[in-house]
Order: structure tokens, then C-alpha cells, then sequence
């Protein structure tokens, strides 16, 4: 019986280990003040990409939640490049005027080639990589803050 409940146990630690992170494919953007992100501007760096439209709803109920944790955890090395997918630059721009995001690095569509390698089907949907590049986290649609502050404690982020 005793034996029993050791493997028990060892297959419940084995089961509830995560797979190994895999490696970002490479990608490219520019954001829409001239900066170059690539995999190698990330690295060293905890990076969260956040799909998002002006016309959707949940992007702009987590826009300020975004938007904290961009600055809380700005000191540690966390960077927001947030794309905005299928839309206008004058679209985005007249947005961004009324909803200005100060905290992110904003990308547009056009201008990356991340869009079309995550393939989100809805929005917003996060991408969380380490500071290896490595995916460690992945959100399709808004789990609030809660959620968000899950996944960026997940690759050592923590509120001071």
C-alpha cells in the first residue's frame, strides 16, 4: 500500500510539472514612434504582447489595468507591445488621441509580423514571454487584472 502512495504521489508531481517554454519565433515590429522590436530588443527583458482593436470592448476595459502594470513593473525589466490588428493608421491614431497610451510601445498592424503568428482568434489575446524569449504564458480574451498579475508572477514579477 505504502509503495502504492509513493507512485501515486511521484505521478501527480510528474503530471503537474509544465513543459519545457518554447523559443519565440523570430518576428519583427516597429512601433508607431520609429523604435525596432525584434526577438533580440526583448531579450533580457519580460515582454507582454497584447493583441487589441479600438472596437473591442474588453481591450479597452483592460487598457488602464494594462497600463499599471507597465509602469509598476517597468523597473524590473517589463515591457507592453501592444498591436493593434486590421485597423486603419488614422483609425488608431485618432483613438490613441482621445485614449492616449503612454505606458506601451504601439505597434501597428501593418507594421509587424506578430499578428499573423499568433493568429488570435478574438481580443484582446496576451502573449507573455520571459527574458529569454521564451513563451511563458499565453491569455486569449480579458482576464482582468487578476489574471495578468497570474501570469507575470509566473516569470518572477512581483509587486514590491
Amino acid at each position: 500500500m505504502q509503495r502504492v502512495l509513493i507512485l501515486l504521489a511521484l505521478g501527480m508531481i510528474l503530471f503537474a510539472q509544465k513543459p519545457p517554454r518554447q523559443k519565440m519565433p523570430s518576428f519583427r515590429a516597429k512601433s508607431v514612434k520609429g523604435e525596432q522590436l525584434d526577438n533580440a530588443a526583448l531579450e533580457g527583458k519580460v515582454a507582454l504582447i497584447q493583441l487589441w482593436a479600438t472596437w473591442c470592448g474588453y481591450c479597452r476595459k483592460d487598457q488602464p489595468v494594462v497600463e499599471k502594470l507597465a509602469a509598476e513593473f517597468r523597473d524590473q525589466g517589463f515591457v507592453v507591445v501592444a498591436i493593434n490588428v486590421g485597423e486603419t493608421r488614422q483609425k488608431v491614431e485618432a483613438y490613441l488621441k482621445e485614449n492616449p497610451r503612454p505606458g506601451v510601445k504601439m505597434v501597428l498592424n501593418e507594421d509587424t509580423s506578430l499578428p499573423g503568428m499568433i493568429a488570435a482568434e478574438g481580443f484582446p489575446f496576451y502573449v507573455l514571454l520571459d527574458k529569454e524569449g521564451k513563451v511563458a504564458g499565453v491569455q486569449p480574451g480579458s482576464g482582468g487584472e487578476p489574471s495578468l498579475r497570474g501570469m507575470l508572477s509566473g516569470v518572477g514579477l512581483q509587486a514590491n
